[in-house]
């Protein structure tokens, strides 16, 4: 039988933010979260002109992406929106968001990445960072300048140094990759206003527990526990047998919904 998502997802504006740049959909073959970068002109509108162009050719097919090529065309037609949305509006000149999704075919799984938002994998208890950050951070600790520890708390950790930004070199950084899919693993997709206020050991530990709108949920307390002073989106997937069409609605939330100061299905 066909493996695919059994998700729960939050998102909140938190305490320290007038509004929500972050937008997240979820489907029973696919999910992802986009964080309107900080510092650009209209990171809301960003996040959200790729989420809803990406969840409109993805609704139109369940949710199911059957190559890398057409995943990589998808993306690539929603950056292209950017774009068109700037010479509508040169004001929006400069918007930008990040991105994390996962997309199961029900066999395997693809994992597509740009800037800094993460993907997680929670399997047998264990949680491993499975995307790595298009950051300045993540380049200085390569290059051994600071330490992985000292990263966290590194004044230029937002900075990110690839991001959908409407340009077609930026959809062509994009990384994706793939693994075999297994019943039972748990997947957590994150804005980095959860990663970088919350130790990683924290989110293992609210992952592993409950169902996946528990755990969710759980984390985007854990996150207004800890002061985050940006948004917060999540998305938790558990990986599960599936009909070849499961009666699954998708749900939309973020900088897109009415309300973005809490989590929501719609």
């Amino acid at each position: 039988m066909p493996l695919g998502f059994a998700t729960g997802q939050a998102s909140t504006r938190g305490d320290y933010r007038d509004g929500n740049e972050d937008s997240l959909y979820a489907s029973a073959w696919s999910a992802f979260v986009a964080d309107g970068v900080g510092g650009h002109a209209a990171g809301e509108v960003a996040s959200a002109t790729v989420a809803i162009r990406l969840a409109s050719m993805l609704d139109a097919t369940g949710g199911r992406v059957p190559s890398e090529d057409r995943l990589r065309e998808l993306i690539a037609v929603a950056n292209a929106d950017l774009a068109l949305r700037v010479r509508v509006d040169p004001a929006l000149a400069g918007m930008a968001t990040t991105f994390a999704g996962l997309f199961a075919d029900g066999a395997r799984i693809q994992v597509a990445h740009t800037g800094d938002s993460r993907a997680y994998r929670l399997r047998s208890g264990r949680m491993e960072q499975v995307t790595r950050d298009d950051s300045l951070v993540a380049e200085l600790v390569d290059s051994g300048a600071i330490s992985e520890a000292d990263a966290p708390h590194h004044p230029l950790r937002s900075v990110v140094t690839h991001v959908l930004g409407g340009d077609p070199e930026d959809a062509a950084a994009l990384h994706v990759t793939a693994e075999p899919a297994r019943r039972g693993d748990r997947w957590l997709l994150a804005s980095d206003g959860l990663t970088d206020y919350v130790a990683r050991e924290t989110i293992a530990a609210a992952l592993g527990s409950g169902t996946p709108q528990e755990a969710a949920d759980a984390l985007l307390e854990i996150a207004r526990t800890h002061e985050a002073r940006d948004n917060v989106s999540v998305i938790v997937a558990d990986v599960v047998e599936y009909p070849e069409s499961p009666a699954y609605t998708p749900v939309f939330g973020g900088s897109a919904a009415d309300d973005p100061a809490s989590s929501r299905s719609v």
